[in-house]
């Protein structure tokens, strides 16, 4: 079946926010939608079952995006991804608005997560948007621990003394493998890429309740298990920037990601990476332009667009002076990109 048989267009999607106790109102008023208190995430781009996107434009509009991407795998993920992933979207996209700290975490890798849960584990990474002054993350240990110290550090409420404490400000990218003990702290709007999974395990939440008043359920078990005690020198990802060029900002097994600020009509052509493109818009509304098809999308600022694999090769402008857009997608063409997990998920049919 052709591209043009199944009408494939830039999707854009529904808001979808989630109520928790450390959010805030920033992003309703981002979103020019009716404030509301205490959403913490926008789910911008998610294939996730618990809380799947649903298509707000053209012949597609009211489906979500499971359901979409079910009718024509190839043409929307790329024959690549399509095929490694089963026909699933691999990749989950959030605007994150911490108000307050978020609980110390961690999450499971591929192998741990299908084994307890039959999903994905979840690797991720953060793009800091806004950051009030003194405002941190934490991410990683700041020495070695035993297993032993960290049990009685999570005991007695003195686990955040162990991590790594990053001063966070605009711009900043920190990537969180799967293992890595990780919070983001109060005062801070970010972006997030991961993979599409919703496991998180809570190693210590401040002895706060939640929403509803009761305390918010601990994973220590299952946290103990996926930890990796590892210390890096360093956490924070450095990169480069250079105006109306897109800068890769992260690359990895699960995803790339690159930062673009614009300030005139920029061409990408991105089919070389046989790959769904999510992007992003940071600052800025911005017009995206299919080439082969002249479909044409708004996409507003605080919001995001998934460009299907098959028409990744498009023009975006601003619409005002400038724009500035975070793209997420799956590098095909990076050595190795077949390795030993991918093969391993799909003889387990995930």
């Amino acid at each position: 079946m052709t591209v043009n048989d199944m009408k494939v267009y830039p999707l854009l999607f529904e808001p979808n926010l989630h109520t928790i106790v450390w959010g805030g109102e920033r992003l309703t008023r981002w979103k020019g939608l009716p404030e509301q208190d205490h959403i913490g995430e926008s789910w911008e781009v998610s294939a996730v079952e618990s809380s799947p996107s649903v298509v707000a434009n053209g012949a597609w509009a009211g489906k979500t995006l499971p359901e979409v991407v079910a009718m024509c795998p190839e043409e929307i993920l790329g024959k690549a991804v399509a095929r490694r992933n089963n026909g699933r979207m691999p990749l989950l996209v959030k605007f994150i608005d911490a108000r307050n700290d978020l609980s110390i975490q961690v999450h499971p890798d591929d192998e741990m997560a299908m084994r307890e849960h039959g999903k994905l584990g979840k690797s991720e990474m953060w793009y800091v948007l806004d950051a009030e002054p003194g405002a941190c993350i934490y991410a990683g240990f700041n020495r070695k621990l035993s297993a032993d110290e960290y049990k009685r550090m999570v005991e007695n409420g003195t686990i955040t003394d162990a991590l790594a404490r990053h001063e966070a400000h605009a711009g900043d990218v920190f990537y969180i493998p799967a293992g890595r003990v990780h919070a983001i702290c109060s005062g801070i709007l970010l972006a997030e890429i991961q993979q599409s999974s919703d496991i998180t395990y809570r190693i210590f939440d401040y002895n706060r309740p939640g929403l509803d008043g009761n305390p918010r359920e601990l994973h220590t078990e299952l946290a103990s298990k996926a930890l990796n005690y590892k210390v890096e020198r360093k956490y924070r990802t450095d990169y480069a920037v250079r105006n109306d060029r897109a800068n890769l900002i992260m690359e990895s097994r699960f995803f790339s990601a690159r930062v673009t600020e614009l300030g005139r009509e920029f061409h990408r052509n991105l089919l070389k990476y046989d790959s769904f493109i999510i992007t992003m818009c940071l600052k800025g509304d911005c017009v995206i332009k299919v080439r082969q098809t002249g479909d044409e999308v708004v996409l507003k600022e605080g919001y995001s667009c998934l460009i299907p694999a098959a028409v990744a090769d498009y023009d975006i402008r601003p619409q005002g002076e400038s724009s500035e857009v975070l793209d997420a997608f799956i590098d095909n063409q990076r050595g190795g990109i077949t390795n030993r997990i991918h093969r391993w998920f799909h003889r387990n049919k995930y």
